[in-house]
């Protein structure tokens, strides 16, 4: 049966401002696993499980006698941000709304499954990965952890993910990094706090964070090579203090990215150094908490370059282009590739907000490439026989 494309894409903006509607936390997408999992059983797939990690969903897809699988997987979560759109579809979930496109990520792989499902046109097992938890790093993991790969096997996977700022239509991906690591940390500073007319009295953190915060600069700029990317970034200072009184504790937090193991380690030991050596000179005690929240996203090169060779002959070679740097925002899609080979590409959004902006909106224009790309390197990767 052949799929009317202007009916997909009808549904598939019809499930997208759906999902946009009604956004959930990570870990929390009941209703989202629900809506996912019932549209895959309407499309008459092989298989659908739920609760896979917490509340993945997992749909496989079989036809013919090939015994090769691939993966799609799109992510389903929501973030903690008021939306301040004003589109008929905003988010009835206060406080929490779809500021990252997940919704769109996730309508553009049903359009896919749909698509896959009436029409075929592979030979072998497409596995439709719907995760949780993408944004706090945790929902990959927990999938892997119940046993994704072994429950349902398959050798290479792919991924989209909307980019604000390139054309709709337009496509890029490219090999090796294409992500960075997000490395999280909290430094706290213990002295003693005291009355602000009498710093001399105790020994008071503020001054000693400032000056660290200050030191973090020059992780990148003095102690790494200029040839590697890397980003220190302090986003919290936090104090007992108030108006009159002096803080005898102060809380850093932020995050670090890089791209390599050995950078992400050379951080690490360079942030330890340089806060040992504030807190003796400022008379107070110190601890540094460092996390590896994201691995790198490192693309396999052979399967991006099939994944850039399909979405050429999709969408045009004008829209498909390799991206000339990495990008420092990281991505849990790189679990999965810790595991098997596959490729990561980013699909255009054109001239909307940012992501993690509260007035940010996936494109409904943008559906039907996704869904297309998604059923290309399927059949480009399971040809049919």
């Amino acid at each position: 049966m052949t799929i009317d494309l202007d009916d997909l894409v009808q549904a598939m903006t019809a499930w997208r401002r759906d999902l946009h509607a009604h956004p959930e936390f990570g870990f929390e997408e009941q209703r989202t696993s629900a809506f996912v999992a019932a549209r895959l059983r309407e499309f008459g797939l092989d298989e659908v499980v739920t609760g896979v990690g917490g509340t993945g969903v997992v749909g496989t897809l079989k036809r013919g006698g090939g015994n090769r699988a691939i993966a799609l997987r799109a992510d389903m979560d929501a973030l903690r941000i008021p939306e301040q759109g004003e589109a008929p579809y905003r988010s009835q979930n206060a406080g929490v709304m779809h500021a990252c496109g997940h919704d769109g990520h996730t309508a553009m792989l049903l359009g896919a499954a749909k698509l896959l499902a009436a029409e075929g046109g592979f030979d072998g097992t497409v596995r439709f990965i719907f995760q949780p938890a993408e944004e706090w790093g945790r929902g990959a993991l927990a999938m892997i952890d119940d046993g994704v790969l072994e429950r349902f096997p398959f050798e290479e996977i792919y991924g989209l993910h909307n980019a604000p700022g390139l054309a709709i239509g337009a496509f890029q991906s490219r090999p090796g990094a294409i992500m960075s690591a997000e490395d999280n940390f909290e430094i706290v500073l213990r002295g003693v706090g005291g009355h602000a007319a009498r710093p001399h009295v105790g020994k008071e953190t503020l001054v000693a964070a400032c000056a660290l915060v200050m030191g973090l600069q020059t992780i990148v700029s003095r102690r790494l090579s200029p040839a590697e990317i890397a980003v220190v970034s302090v986003t919290e200072l936090i104090t007992d203090g108030t108006r009159n009184a002096l803080p005898g504790e102060a809380r850093i937090l932020g995050d670090a990215r890089s791209f390599s193991p050995a950078v992400s380690s050379e951080i690490e030991q360079q942030m330890r150094v340089i806060a040992e050596g504030i807190a003796r000179a400022y008379h107070v005690e110190q601890t540094v908490n460092y996390t590896r929240e994201f691995v790198p996203l490192l693309n396999d090169p052979a399967l991006t370059q099939e994944a850039l060779s399909v979405a050429q002959g999709l969408f045009g070679a004008d829209s498909v282009s390799v991206a000339p740097e990495p990008f420092t925002g990281s991505e849990d899609f790189a679990r999965f590739l810790g595991h098997v080979p596959g490729c990561f590409a980013f699909l255009g959004n054109g001239d909307s907000a940012p992501l993690h902006n509260p007035r940010y909106d996936f494109d409904d224009a943008g559906l039907i490439h996704g869904a297309r790309f998604h059923a290309g390197i399927v059949r480009r990767r399971l040809p049919a026989a």
